[in-house]
C-alpha cells in the first residue's frame, strides 16, 4: 500500500497544470479523508488550471492541495486555516477497538512534498504532531508563504 501512495503522490506532484485558468476552486470547509481521494482531487484540479481559493479551514488531507497546484495559483483570504498532522491509517488496540495508528512512512512522503515554507514552519513549530492533534498554520505566517486573494474573493467564485 505504501509504494501505492508513493507512486500516486509522484504523479501528483508531477502531472503541473498548463490549461488556462477556469474561475476558481474555493476551500471553505475541509477537514480532509483518505490520502488517495485527495491525491485524485488535486491531481484532477492541476490539469485544470484554476485558481485555489483558501478561504476557511483546510485541514489534514486537505493540505495535499500545496503540493499539487503551484504556488502561484493558490491565494488565501483572512478566513484561511491549514491544519497539520501526522498521517494516519486504523490500527487494532488491545481489547480489539479501532484506534489512529500513525504512519512514519506516509507522514514523510507528504511532508517532503509540501513546499519549503510550509516544511520550514511545521519544523520550527516541532514538527508534524500525533494523528489525534492539529498543527494550524494561518495569519501573518500563511500570508508570508502565499498571496492574499482578491478582496471578496471567497464570495465571488
Amino acid at each position: 500500500m505504501l509504494q501505492k501512495l508513493a507512486l500516486a503522490l509522484f504523479l501528483l506532484v508531477s502531472w503541473g497544470a498548463t490549461q488556462e485558468a477556469q474561475g476558481a476552486w474555493v476551500i471553505t470547509h475541509d477537514r480532509g479523508g483518505r490520502i488517495g481521494t485527495y491525491v485524485d482531487k488535486y491531481r484532477d484540479l492541476s490539469n485544470t488550471g484554476q485558481t485555489v481559493v483558501i478561504d476557511g479551514i483546510c485541514a489534514s488531507a486537505c493540505t495535499i492541495v500545496l503540493a499539487a497546484v503551484p504556488n502561484e495559483r493558490i491565494c488565501t483570504t483572512p478566513r484561511a486555516r491549514l491544519g497539520f498532522h501526522q498521517a494516519w491509517d486504523v490500527g487494532l488496540a488491545q481489547g480489539g477497538a479501532l484506534v489512529q495508528v500513525a504512519s512514519r512512512e506516509a507522514s514523510q512522503m507528504l511532508f517532503a512534498l509540501y513546499p519549503a515554507p510550509v516544511r520550514r514552519w511545521i519544523r520550527g513549530k516541532g514538527g508534524l504532531p500525533a494523528p489525534n492533534k492539529m498543527l494550524w498554520l494561518q495569519g501573518k505566517q500563511l500570508r508570508a508563504m502565499y498571496k492574499p486573494c482578491p478582496q471578496g474573493a471567497g464570495e465571488q467564485f
